[in-house]
């Protein structure tokens, strides 16, 4: 796995639907599934990139996240503004700052292995230390779906110095 590209990040307007899960209990197809029926709805998207968004809790921060965690996870599309909020969906501001921006290869089951080496390998190894700000998954054109082997997406990890 490469080394991620640094990105100081100007704020996001995000228009979707949430739930909260954990790994042990993941939601995340019913999420989607959901999402996807509503998504057309949508008309003031910037682009038709997905994004994947984890809103952790303290307790991730500290150490204390295990399979058993509930956080937030939401289904979204960036917007230009809130100003077509339809029903059923919500608005997720995203703050601006560091992040460390991963290119994922490969089907959703081989993403532990990822997670491993930003978690355990890159983020101890390097100059930063993980910002209390949510994490995100920028699914674009190279996305293929969670099964195929040859799909791409974009991971960021809220990083500071």
């Amino acid at each position: 796995m490469k080394d991620p590209e640094i990105v100081e990040m100007e704020p996001k307007k995000l228009v979707g639907i949430s739930l909260h899960t954990s790994l042990a209990d993941d939601k995340t197809a019913l999420l989607w599934k959901r999402f996807m029926k509503y998504k057309k709805n949508i008309t003031n998207a910037k682009s038709d990139d997905l994004f994947s968004v984890q809103v952790y809790d303290e307790g991730f921060m500290s150490g204390q996240f295990n399979s058993q965690s509930v956080y937030e996870k939401w289904a979204a599309l960036e917007v230009e503004d809130y100003s077509d909020l339809q029903e059923n969906m919500k608005g997720l501001k995203l703050p601006g700052g560091l992040y460390a921006v991963f290119t994922h290869e490969g089907t959703s089951k081989e993403f532990a292995e990822t997670a491993k080496f930003i978690f355990d390998e890159w983020i101890p190894a390097s100059e930063y230390t993980l910002d209390n700000r949510p994490h995100f998954e920028v699914l674009g054109e190279e996305y293929k779906g969670p099964e195929n082997p040859d799909s791409k997406e974009k991971i960021w990890i809220p990083i500071k110095k």
